[in-house]
């Protein structure tokens, strides 16, 4: 009975030691291909759908609809103020309008025959005060009445020049800059109304639509996954004792699930970092158990293989 325990302990032992000898020459990885996110650039409701999950999309081709209304909104307000800047810098430019160079010229003509009528008065007033027959406050208002109409003509004279010499070259310019920034505003806010018409960044097949239609999404939600339609690839993990032995462009040899004769791949990506965080001292038994992600390009005659599908890679033997 000894013996028999003796012998039993014997085999389990020979199989714990054959099962923790790990064959590290078979490593195993999935056909992949490149996951591209579409982004919704705004919180707003999704008005309508226009394609369905599995379809091939072309790039540029309308996916998901967003409610539009409030940015229109915005929109039209660029625009009014766009308007607005417009005109101002073209009343610069034209210049005043002949009718109110017309209104200039009367008022001045008026202030004229005021300070004539003053002037005729103040003198009238200063020779009756020599002889006499006037005071000396009759004289001051007189005087100040002349001065008045005086001042009135001047300001009737200067103001008829700036409306015949036009606007100034500065005033221009800022009126120039002012209607810039406003068509520039009404651009921005067009493309931020574009943008709610979702489309296809890149060709391949649509892989996920999250959201239904009536949902909010949240601005830079993801609202549809595209595959894109380029060559697969493989995505492995390598051990860690064929990190220095394998280097990018090796040709490596892959059995992949489906096709019969193996498939010759080629490393074009192996990580400088292993796909855990080690701790600072490791044994070589423990370091033997580092895993690198790399990626295998796939010849042009597999770009049909859909992304998922298991492969295994066969590595020389250590």
């Amino acid at each position: 009975m000894k013996q028999t325990r003796v012998a039993v302990m014997c085999v389990l032992s020979v199989f714990v030691w054959a099962c923790s000898q790990q064959d590290l020459s078979v490593v195993y990885g999935t056909v992949e291909r490149d996951r591209v996110s579409v982004r919704a650039t705004s919180a707003e409701v999704i008005e309508s759908i226009h394609v369905t999950e599995g379809s091939t999309v072309q790039q540029g081709e309308l996916l998901v609809s967003l409610n539009s209304a409030r940015q229109q909104l915005v929109v039209n307000q660029a625009m009014a103020s766009a308007s607005q800047a417009k005109s101002a810098l073209e009343k610069l430019l034209n210049g005043e309008r002949m009718e109110d160079l017309q209104i200039a010229r009367a008022e001045l003509d008026k202030a004229k025959a005021q300070s004539q009528e003053k002037t005729l008065e103040f003198r009238r007033i200063k020779t009756l005060k020599e002889k006499a027959l006037g005071t000396q406050a009759e004289l001051d208002l007189a005087l100040a009445a002349l001065q008045t109409a005086q001042a009135s003509e001047n300001v009737a004279e200067q103001t008829l020049q700036k409306l015949v010499a036009g606007s100034r070259s500065e005033d221009i310019a800022s009126a120039q800059a002012l209607s810039d920034a406003a068509n520039a505003k009404v651009d921005w806010e067009t493309i931020k109304l574009n943008e709610l018409r979702i489309v296809a960044t890149r060709s391949g097949i649509l892989d996920s639509l999250p959201y239904n239609v009536g949902d909010r999404v949240q601005e830079n939600s993801v609202v549809a996954i595209i595959l894109a339609d380029t060559v697969p690839y493989v995505r492995v993990y390598l051990p860690e004792p064929y990190k220095a032995k394998i280097a990018v462009g090796s040709e490596l040899q892959l059995h992949i699930d489906g096709i019969d004769e193996p498939v010759k791949g080629t490393l074009r990506w192996l990580s400088a970092e292993p796909a855990f965080t080690p701790y600072k001292s490791m044994s070589e038994d423990d370091r033997s158990r580092l895993v690198y992600l790399a990626e295998i390009d796939l010849p042009e005659r597999y770009k049909h293989l859909s992304a998922g599908i298991p492969v295994q890679v066969a590595l020389d033997p250590l």
